[in-house]
């Protein structure tokens, strides 16, 4: 296909961090104590089921990271040329996410309608064949249209929701069953002798999860093809599709605000514990200072001066993906910047230990330097704080785009977030009849992922720790 791929800034930013995971786990591979700690997290099986949750929310986040702009189609589907013979492209991007749920994203009916309808939610004037107007609620344009009678609908659910899930299952037992086969060829040759060696699925309970997992995405899938699992919005967009795209906001929020706070955090915290004197005084001043402006406040006048830099520089923001690309990239700027501050304090107590102990003084009677004191001493004894601080904030950083954009000063209205999906569920939880299922659909979505990740946070903390590991 004659793609125009168009990767915007948080694209790039977040294959960035994706490689910068690949390069610390291959560093991590080359030293037994930093393997130590992840083997006894594989063999924690709830971290494990965790893990293969923020996977599957990973993996979504990386496809709709890819954008791209499609060629304009003529009426006999060849591609739009210019004058010039250059093909002429869309005007909007889109993601390879968007590419594949391409059945869901362009099913938008009118407006309203309940999970799994095959009715609009509210009535409305139909003109019978005769002529003759009733006021009744109208057929979905998308939403079960394959249904000849009303009443065919819960057996043709149950039929789609069964072979949706089986066929998952059965594909979920190929891989595991392919997995066991590699694992038990090279573990073949092994002595009888030599420990066991308990792989990531050595629990039944793992392997059950996982299938579990799998037959709900092979349900979700299969009847989102011919309903809307989640219903529609005011505009008739479905909302499943929605909750799916708010995920990439969610996991851009809590990783792109972690780059940027780390180095603040890293840099100023040991820098004021190793140092002391002045150097402390002036540290602990800025954070000190950054503290007491309130949060909410800093964010909000940030934005606001954003949203003003760009209505008087339009030509810079030329479409409406652009736009809220950089609305939320500012944001996770000014939370990195505002956030760092409690992790600078306890890197700056773990200096101070530090400092005192024998090797670091035995360096500093040597004549090595204090940058490389720095580097070989202080940095590796504190990473592990670092990891456990970056992986316990994640889930709070998810829930602050919620709340800063049910406030009003979060991602850009046009971006698909939860956040907004729960904005706009204020004004539809008041009206009769209620609409609840946008609320719900963000509810589950960040509670999955905020559930998983701190469940994976507490075993990368007990396994982190030097006080729980040695215990």
């Amino acid at each position: 296909m004659n793609l125009n791929f168009d990767p915007l800034t948080t694209d790039l930013l977040v294959y960035l961090l994706v490689f910068a995971a690949i390069v610390f786990a291959s560093y991590s591979a080359c030293f037994e104590h930093l393997r130590a700690p992840w083997r006894q997290v594989a063999h924690n099986k709830i971290a494990m089921a965790s893990a293969l949750v923020l996977s599957g929310y990973l993996l979504i986040a990386l496809c709709d990271s890819i954008h791209f702009q499609q060629p304009l189609l003529e009426a006999n589907g060849k591609p739009s040329r210019d004058q010039g013979g250059n093909i002429v492209y869309q005007s909007e991007a889109i993601s390879l996410f968007d590419l594949f749920v391409k059945n869901i994203r362009e099913k938008d009916e009118k407006t309203y309608s309940a999970p799994l309808a095959t009715h609009y939610y509210t009535k409305e004037n139909i003109t019978l064949p005769d002529g003759k107007q009733v006021r009744n609620f109208p057929r979905l344009q998308y939403g079960g249209k394959h249904l000849g009678n009303q009443n065919q609908r819960f057996r043709d659910l149950v039929d789609k929701a069964l072979r949706g899930g089986g066929l998952f299952v059965l594909w979920g037992f190929a891989i595991i069953g392919i997995f066991f086969l590699a694992k038990k060829f090279s573990t073949s040759g092994s002595s009888p002798d030599s420990p066991s060696k308990d792989g990531i699925f050595s629990g039944g309970s793992l392997v059950i999860f996982s299938l579990v997992v799998l037959f709900c995405l092979g349900v979700a899938f299969f009847i989102s093809k011919d309903y809307h699992l989640f219903g529609t919005d005011k505009v008739g967009q479905d909302v499943f599709y929605r909750a799916l795209k708010g995920i990439r906001t969610g996991i851009v929020i809590g990783t792109l605000t972690t780059l940027i706070m780390l180095p603040f955090a890293i840099m100023m915290g040991i820098m004021a514990g190793y140092f002391k004197g002045w150097v402390d005084d002036l540290i602990q001043y800025i954070y000190i200072t950054l503290s007491s402006i309130p949060g909410v406040l800093l964010i909000a006048s940030a934005i606001l001066m954003l949203d003003v830099y760009m209505d008087t520089h339009p030509e810079k923001f030329d479409t409406i993906i652009v736009r809220s690309d950089w609305r939320l990239l500012f944001l996770c700027a000014i939370l990195g910047v505002s956030s760092w501050t409690g992790l600078c304090r306890i890197l700056r107590g773990e200096t101070l230990k530090l400092r005192e102990m024998e090797y670091v003084q035995a360096s500093e009677s040597l004549g090595v330097g204090h940058f490389k004191i720095l580097w070989k001493h202080i940095v590796p004894n504190v990473m592990h704080i670092v990891l456990i601080t970056v992986v316990l904030g994640f889930s709070s950083l998810v829930l602050a785009e919620a709340v800063l954009s049910y406030v009003g000063v979060g991602v850009d209205p046009s971006m698909e977030s939860w956040g907004n999906m729960i904005n706009a569920a204020t004004l539809e939880l008041a009206r009769e009849p209620i609409v609840w299922w946008n609320l719900a659909a963000a509810f589950v979505f960040m509670f999955g992922l905020v559930l998983s990740a701190n469940l994976f946070a507490d075993a990368v903390r007990d396994a982190f720790d030097p006080r729980l590991r040695t215990r």
